[in-house]
């Protein structure tokens, strides 16, 4: 069985802070091995009124009946059919709930999918509230960074807690700090009415740390080896059971939501998105045939970029039972060659984070 392995790359040492001088794998490598900053582009949406988890009630696959103050979530929405939507964040800050998606969607898809729900009385519902945006920051170091942003221990911070925060060089901004983050290194999101002096502040002590700002293909790496592959790929036209986002849905709960009619429950013999590993260079169209022992078991749904030395990561619908970890495949490259996939679990790497420990 292949086993997750430990990123043994060092920081890259960089001559020149020009960001288009940088690639991927250094990306890659800032976040496994220090911090990496980056601006949030997905559109935020802004709830207030006192019957607004009403709404997100509807809203979500996830009931928000439990949610705490000053807690940040992830949850589902599903489009009519029972299809998944999107992922979104939701932050509850105060008196405010914010929304951001996690998956590829554009501010014009997402306002059409709240348009079509019914709004109570006393809610009002803003998309992209004017001079609000969003900085995050991950990597094992990226602790170090939080703590200059809060009057208290960052440690007292627990994961998917938020917190008033300040803004260096701004003294009158409003920010809010999430404890969340996306490639499972320590990872945290800043939300704030002074978007660019915070990316700024951000990204100056990134660079304290021995960090740089990270770019998109860099991320999507160490997110797919975290399990988060739909922060970059989306859903790939799957259902909430192929897509392996049975766990994202409240079965029993009450009452119905956008999309709880066309759910059916997960089956346990079907198709499945299951994650191979193949050897370096590797590159594989989507609709490559998988095959085991010459017999077709699967489909080549996307693979990440490639930016971690070690091994190439795919992403494929496999039959059952073909998606248990251990097994040895095969399917053929964009050059007509039979290249041999293994299934592994995930995580694919072992998190630095894990062995650093905040203080």
């Amino acid at each position: 069985m292949t086993r997750p392995h430990r990123y043994e790359g060092k920081p890259p040492t960089m001559t020149t802070t020009t960001a288009a001088l940088r690639t991927l794998t250094d990306d890659y490598a800032t976040v496994r091995t220090s911090v990496g900053a980056y601006r949030i582009d997905a559109p935020l949406v802004r709830l207030t009124g006192d019957d607004r988890l009403s709404f997100l009630d509807a809203l979500l696959a996830k009931s928000a009946d439990f949610v705490e103050p000053d807690t940040v979530r992830e949850a589902l929405a599903l489009h009519d059919d029972g299809t998944p939507f999107a992922v979104l964040l939701h932050c509850e800050v105060g008196e405010e709930s914010w929304l951001l998606p996690r998956t590829p969607i554009t501010a014009g898809e997402l306002r059409g999918h709240l348009d079509g729900l019914e709004v109570p009385p006393g809610v009002t519902v803003e998309f992209e509230p004017e001079g609000w945006g969003a900085t995050a920051f991950e990597g094992p170091d990226a602790w170090s960074v939080a703590a200059a942003l809060v009057d208290f221990d960052i440690s007292g911070l627990p994961l998917h807690a938020v917190t008033e925060a300040a803004v260096p060089g701004a003294p009158t901004a409003v920010a809010h700090l999430a404890r969340v983050g996306t490639t499972g290194e320590y990872g945290y999101l800043l939300l704030s009415d002074t978007p660019e002096t915070a990316y700024g502040a951000v990204l100056a002590a990134v660079r304290e740390q021995g960090g740089h700002p990270v770019g998109r293909e860099g991320l999507d790496r160490v997110r797919a080896e975290a399990g988060m592959a739909t922060c970059a790929a989306g859903f790939l036209g799957l259902t909430v059971d192929r897509a392996d986002l049975s766990w994202m849905v409240d079965w029993d709960r009450l009452g119905e939501f956008r999309g709880s009619g066309g759910l059916t429950r997960p089956a346990a013999d079907g198709p499945r998105l299951t994650v191979l590993t193949a050897s370096p260079g590797s590159r594989f169209a989507a609709g490559a045939e998988v095959t085991a022992a010459g017999e077709a078991v699967g489909t080549v749904l996307w693979q990440a970029p490639c930016a971690n030395e070690d091994e190439e990561l795919v992403l494929a619908l496999l039959d059952a039972p073909f998606w248990v970890p251990g097994l040895d495949l095969a399917a053929e490259d964009e050059q007509a060659s039979r290249r041999p996939l293994s299934t592994v679990t995930l995580p694919r790497v072992v998190a630095r984070s894990l062995t650093t420990r905040i203080s």
